[in-house]
């Protein structure tokens, strides 16, 4: 029987622990580690090295999907699997957009948990209901990408020819936090690089076109 290595992100401890209880209960479950926060997931991470991450949205110092979005772009083969209570769709966008695997509310029964983190350790998605319909929804109805006003300041800077570094410099944020923004504009973009996010976004006229 294969083991898998989880890791538990939630900011509240009596959700914590009614989960760790839970999921203690699968054989081939081995939970490895808990966080309260985005940032010390990010580091449990990178110290426990788990198969599947679950994850709250709603966190402090850093929440879910950018802690999603920067675990993801160091360990592309961890899977992520959202498990909140909130089910908007700008919540659902921005944790499918970090890269989450699957998406599910608190309330699934624990059976259904159970055969969703195996799925999720497989890399098959997982929707609750709710979550999927809200999804074919959007998708019947496509928007027009838009950009934060952080985001649209770290391509145009990018535009500019800066390195992640430089960008961080010239805005007061960490090169991590710069990288978050660039992995989640390439999303909003669907682009896989920087040069093809800028050439987008001029001709979406998300940026003005370059002037001389």
């Amino acid at each position: 029987m294969t083991t898998l290595r989880l890791l538990l992100v939630d900011d509240h401890p009596v959700v914590r622990t009614g989960l760790a209880g839970m999921l203690s209960a699968e054989e081939d479950f081995d939970l490895v580690g808990e966080a309260g926060d985005g940032e010390e997931a990010v580091a449990l991470v990178r110290k426990l090295k788990p198969d599947v991450v679950l994850m709250d949205l709603r966190l402090p110092r850093l929440d879910g999907a950018d802690a999603t979005a920067r675990i993801l772009a160091d360990f592309p083969s961890i899977r992520v699997l959202v498990l909140t209570t909130y089910d908007t769709d700008s919540d659902i966008v921005r944790a499918v957009e970090a890269g989450a695997t699957g998406y599910l509310l608190k309330d699934t029964p624990r059976a259904q948990l159970a055969e969703a983190i195996r799925a999720t350790a497989k890399g098959e998605t997982v929707l609750a209901p709710p979550v999927a319909a809200r999804l074919v929804n959007r998708m019947r109805t496509p928007v027009e990408p838009t950009l934060t006003p952080r985001e649209s300041e770290v391509l145009a800077a990018v535009s500019r020819g800066l390195s992640n570094a430089e960008v961080g410099r010239s805005l007061h944020i960490g090169e991590a936090t710069v990288k978050t923004h660039l992995i989640r504009i390439f999303g909003k973009l669907g682009v896989d690089d920087r040069t093809a996010a800028v050439t987008k976004a001029y001709s979406l006229g998300i940026l003005p076109p370059p002037t001389g």
